[in-house]
């Protein structure tokens, strides 16, 4: 079985200080959460930006900021920035934070609309979608095809079929949003994608360790941190993301899958 994927989503765009005071908002805080996920054994950064005070933003300055300064404490680590942003961003907003230098390697690209509650609606629609993969084809940019239901896995296909994504695809299948996270659903979604294919999975929430433990044995990767899950365990906050890695790291070292450094997350990814 190939070693095990880490990545951490170290804040995202909807979660607050409020939820959890150790959500990064400033560089400083983002890179001190990058770096305790990496030394904890993550290998893939996933990256949103905030401003000072938390609103979250796709500036391009921004996003080179961070990035440059993640790299100055771990320069081996994967960065992938989101091209997700937040409720209500323009589509060129959002691809700000492609538009870094040096270009990134791997970035996320969002295969569908979806309810995130209550009036909440995130939105892609197929242009979107399909813009989106043809300027990451231009530069050369590896997508992870974010899908939270399996009708986004149909319309990764269809948009795969245009020549606008290049084989081997990587999945991250995101549960307990739109669609359940199950192992009944985790199934599911894995016999859905191509032969080939790599996949990472992220349960929110209170499922974020079942599903991490169910994608250990099934030979997927997994996806942790703040954006999706703020507790180590029940009614216990997580001190920081490295908190949240090296629980992955435990579960993975129980159930005998070992960890890939970044380089070999590289080669497994092909990056």
């Amino acid at each position: 079985m190939e070693k095990l994927i880490i990545t951490a989503a170290i804040s995202g765009a909807e979660v607050t200080k409020e939820h959890n005071p150790a959500v990064p908002y400033t560089i400083s805080e983002v890179v001190r959460e990058a770096k305790s996920a990496v030394e904890a054994g993550a290998s893939v950064i996933h990256l949103h930006v905030r401003k000072d005070d938390g609103t979250p933003t796709q500036s391009r300055d921004r996003f080179q900021e961070a990035i440059d300064a993640i790299r100055k404490e771990c320069p081996d680590v994967i960065i992938q920035p989101s091209t997700g942003g937040a409720v209500g961003m323009s589509d060129l907003e959002r691809l700000q934070s492609t538009e870094v230098s040096p270009t990134p390697e791997f970035a996320t690209l969002d295969c569908g609309t979806l309810n995130f509650g209550g009036d909440e609606i995130f939105i892609n629609t197929d242009n979107t979608i399909m813009n989106f993969a043809k300027i990451m084809k231009e530069r050369g940019i590896k997508p992870e095809l974010e899908v939270f239901d399996k009708g986004m896995i149909d319309i990764a296909l269809k948009v795969k079929k245009k020549g606008l994504l290049v084989e081997p695809l990587h999945f991250d299948f995101v549960l307990g949003v739109q669609m359940t996270a199950t192992l009944r659903d985790l199934v599911f979604m894995v016999g859905s994608i191509p032969a080939g294919s790599t996949w990472t999975a992220a349960g929110i929430g209170r499922s974020a360790f079942e599903i991490a433990a169910a994608t250990i044995i099934m030979g997927g990767h997994v996806r942790v941190g703040f954006e999706d899950n703020l507790y180590i365990e029940k009614g216990v906050l997580a001190k920081s993301n490295g908190e949240l890695v090296a629980k992955v790291v435990k579960l993975a070292n129980i159930l005998g899958r070992e960890i890939a450094t970044p380089a070999e997350a590289r080669k497994i990814l092909g990056l």
